[in-house]
C-alpha cells in the first residue's frame, strides 16, 4: 500500500499509476495553532506501507513523514517502508566547524526512532548518510534518467563538467559512461550560498559542456560556473541536477545565466515559472524499486553506473 505526504502527492501518483495501484486514502487534518495530525482513512493492518514523501523546506515535510510513520506503526502496519527521494538536511552531515549540529544524522534517528523497516532514497549528498542508518537503505541514483538524456541530446565535442571538486566523484562516472573528458570547477566561499572565485580545470573552447550536480540551492555555483565556461570559449552550457531546491533568486539567475538549460528529476514540487528549467520524472525508478522490495529482488541491477 502506497500513502503520500501533503507536497509529494504529485510523485506518489505518478509512481503509484507506474505500479498500477491506487494511492492509499490518507487525512491530514490542520489545527489554527500550525499543528498538523495525520490518519489512515482505511486499514494498513498487516500490510506493508510504502510511505512517499520528500522532507525538503520547510520542515513541516518532515514531522509530517514522522507523523505518517508513526500512525503507520500503531495501526499495525507489517512493515513501514520511507520513501524519500529528496533526503533534506543532509548537507550538515559532519562537524565542519566546532560546536555545529549534524542534521543528517539527527534526522536519520528520527525517521528510526519514529519506526522505519527500511529507507528509499535517491542520490545523497553525502553517500555515507547510509551508515547513519541501522536499517537498509536503498540509494538510487539520478542518472538512471540523466543519462538516456544526455545521449538523446546527440551533443559533438560533448564534455562533462563540475561546478566544484565535491562533485566531481559523480562527474567522473558520467564522463566514463559516455567517453568524455571531464572538466573540473575550483571554487572558494566567503560564507554559506556565496561563491568567492572560481577556475576552470580543463578545456572547455569549442565544447558542449553539461556540468553535473546532486543539488541546485540558490543557482549561485552553477551559474557562475556556467558564465566561466562561456567566456571560455564553451559552444553550449547546460546543467543536471537532481534535486530542485532552487531557493530565490535562483530562478531568476538561472533565466539571467548563460545556460542552455537547466535540467532536474520531480524528486522537489518546481512551481516557479522559468523557461529554461525542465523536470524528468523518476516515478518509474521509484515503482521499480518498490517492486524488487516486495518481490525480494536486486536493486543494484538496475543501476546504469
Amino acid at each position: 500500500m502506497v500513502f503520500s505526504g501533503t507536497n509529494s502527492r504529485y510523485l506518489a501518483e505518478k509512481i503509484c499509476a507506474s505500479l498500477d495501484c491506487p494511492l492509499g486514502n490518507m487525512n491530514i487534518t490542520h489545527f489554527a495553532d500550525g499543528e498538523f495530525a495525520v490518519s489512515y482513512e482505511e486499514s494498513i493492518r498487516g500490510a506493508h506501507v510504502f510511505l512517499v514523501q520528500s522532507t525538503f523546506p520547510n520542515s513541516d515535510n518532515l514531522m509530517e513523514l514522522l507523523l505518517m510513520i508513526d500512525a503507520a506503526k500503531r495501526a499495525s502496519a507489517k512493515s513501514v517502508v520511507a520513501v524519500i527521494p529528496y533526503f533534506g538536511w543532509a548537507r550538515q552531515d559532519r562537524k565542519d566547524k566546532p560546536r555545529v549540529s549534524i542534521g543528517a544524522k539527527l534526522v536519520a534517528d528520527l525517521l528510526s526512532v519514529a519506526g522505519i523497516d527500511r529507507l528509499i532514497t535517491m542520490d545523497l549528498h553525502a553517500d555515507q548518510i547510509q551508515g547513519f542508518f541501522n536499517i537498509p537503505v536503498d540509494h538510487l541514483y539520478a542518472s538512471a534518467v540523466f543519462l538516456p538524456y544526455i545521449q538523446s541530446l546527440q551533443l559533438e565535442n560533448l564534455v562533462i563538467a563540475t561546478p566544484d571538486v565535491g562533485g566531481s566523484k559523480r562527474a567522473s562516472t558520467f564522463s566514463k559512461y559516455l567517453g568524455v573528458p571531464l572538466v573540473l570547477c575550483n571554487k572558494s566561499r566567503e560564507k554559506a550560498n556565496e561563491v568567492a572565485s572560481m577556475q576552470i580545470i580543463g578545456d572547455v573552447e569549442g565544447k558542449n559542456v553539461v556540468l553535473i550536480d546532486d543539488i541546485v540551492d540558490t543557482a549561485g555555483t552553477i551559474t557562475k560556473a556556467a558564465n566561466i565556461m562561456l567566456e571560455a570559449g564553451a559552444q553550449s552550457v547546460r546543467a543536471i541536477a537532481s534535486h530542485c531546491v532552487m531557493s530565490d533568486p535562483a530562478s531568476f539567475r538561472v533565466q539571467e545565466s548563460a545556460l542552455t538549460e537547466m535540467v532536474f528529476t520531480d524528486s522537489i514540487p518546481y512551481a516557479k515559472k522559468c523557461p529554461k528549467v525542465k523536470q524528468l520524472s523518476i516515478a518509474d525508478m521509484f515503482a521499480e524499486t518498490i517492486k524488487r522490495v516486495m518481490n525480494n529482488e536486486s536493486i543494484s541491477s538496475q543501476y546504469i553506473i
